[in-house]
């Protein structure tokens, strides 16, 4: 295994880089997630040169296996899946855009619906967010109603962010930390209305105060877990009751856990089914699909962008779903995933660490301090896991790439890790061995 030897940034290309994007580009980084301080200020590497399977090299040629969140979850197959690869080069080399439209897309709509045999219709987008925003929009199109009762992380646009309006503007951002309204419009305030998961009794008041205005509910049928026993039935029936749609936004969790998204597994069809992320296995490609019936709407509103029209994302999606149908990823990154659990809590308890490994599902694998000083653990987590060669943080999104050598090799890495924070923690002196500052935090989901 290749290693890191030093965290030390400072005078490299790749953090120079960075310093000068924090001036050129607000937040420095496109996604919130992908920040270094949210990892370990000024030591975690901001740009990569080359990705490949599970390894990435800098911009210095340092070489780290990824046992962190893998591009957020979007490269479930791994980094450059090469038949993902081959297939987009092809179509590259034909023409990506033109005047006309690509074919690839109506195959990968007759594909999605083939394997969603409750949806009629497809629209594509390119992201996530643009997706969720979609799925809102064609849901208040087809009810011609505004209010949408939110449950999970949809998103940065204004139909999302509304939530965090509040009553006054005193309370803006006290219901998903971390994600400031500041420029969503305050006449958007009480469109969007937010519900625990597997809370009855919020989703009801939502029903009782709300019920006639509601367009739709948009949530995530599962994240860590999956839902009590008849909670996806009971905001099914209610939001059916009340004439609003369900939507099951499946950007993180589908093909993940079931091959076609989570709802398959469970057994609750909704009416809209959003994807992204992992569809185009690290290639732009988001897809809201649903009944005829719930589409309706898409026909009178207008929803159109020139680049929803490039062939590159639907060439990858459907070589992604190809592989999909040939390989069992959903059993594999559960497999992986199981081992770093089982991992973190042993070698936890060898160290007398207070290591926290939730049960939940290990295609999402995670665990965290119990502890005071959590923030400052977590960080010193990552900053000694750096100099051992792998980028990792506080959860792991497993994928194709990942196998039994490389998870044994991180077991190693994690056991000295672990002896070396327990050392720390046994003489106060776990700040002291940072080598910047804490990581910051970011947003929690409502879950």
């Amino acid at each position: 295994m290749k290693q890191a030897k030093s965290t030390t940034l400072e005078g490299t290309v790749t953090q120079k880089l960075y310093v000068h994007a924090k001036q050129r580009m607000p937040g420095g980084t496109q996604l919130l997630s992908k920040r270094p301080e949210l990892f370990a200020p000024d030591q975690w590497p901001a740009y990569f040169r080359e990705a490949r399977g599970c390894e990435v090299w800098d911009l210095d040629g340092r070489h780290y296996y990824d046992m962190s969140h893998n591009a957020v979850g979007a490269c479930l197959l791994g980094y450059r899946d090469p038949d993902v690869t081959r297939a987009v080069l092809e179509r590259i080399e034909k023409g990506s855009i033109s005047t006309l439209n690509s074919p690839e897309e109506v195959e990968l709509a007759d594909l999605l619906c083939e394997i969603h045999p409750w949806a009629g219709q497809v629209r594509f987008a390119r992201c996530g967010g643009e997706a969720c925003a979609m799925a809102a929009r064609i849901a208040r199109a087809t009810t011609d109603r505004s209010v949408i009762a939110i449950c999970g992380y949809h998103g940065w646009h204004d139909w999302y962010l509304a939530a965090n309006l509040g009553e006054e503007d005193a309370l803006r951002g006290h219901l998903l930390p971390g994600l400031d309204p500041l420029g969503v419009p305050r006449e958007l305030r009480g469109t969007a209305l937010p519900f625990t998961y597997n809370n009855r009794e919020e989703f009801q008041a939502i029903l009782d105060a709300h019920g006639e205005r509601l367009a739709a509910v948009v949530m995530e049928p599962c994240r860590h877990r999956d839902p009590e026993p008849g909670f996806l039935e009971f905001v099914r029936d209610g939001a059916h009751a009340k004439g609003a749609l369900l939507v099951f936004d499946e950007v993180s969790i589908g093909w993940r856990l079931c091959y076609g998204g989570a709802h398959l597994r469970l057994g609750v069809n909704p009416d809209l089914a959003i994807f992204a992320k992992s569809l185009g296995n690290g290639h732009p490609m988001g897809a809201v699909i649903g009944t005829k019936e719930a589409m309706a709407g898409a026909h009178g509103s207008f929803i159109s962008s020139s680049y929803w029209t490039e062939s590159v994302g639907p060439v990858a999606a459907l070589a992604t779903l190809r592989k999909h149908g040939e390989v069992d990823v959903p059993g594999h990154v559960g497999r992986i995933g199981a081992s770093l659990t089982a991992l973190w809590r042993e070698l936890g308890a060898k160290h007398a660490l207070p290591v926290s490994v939730p049960d939940g599902f290990p295609c999402l694998a995670h665990f965290g301090f119990d502890h005071e000083e959590a923030v400052e653990l977590r960080t010193l987590y990552t900053q000694l896991m750096l100099e051992h060669g792998f980028l990792a943080g506080p959860g792991v999104y497993p994928t194709l790439a990942h196998n039994d050598e490389i998870v044994a090799c991180f077991g190693e890495a994690v056991d000295a890790v672990f002896g070396e924070i327990a050392k720390a923690l046994a003489d106060g002196a776990v700040r002291q061995r940072l080598n910047g500052p804490p990581a910051h935090e970011g947003f929690r989901r409502l879950l």
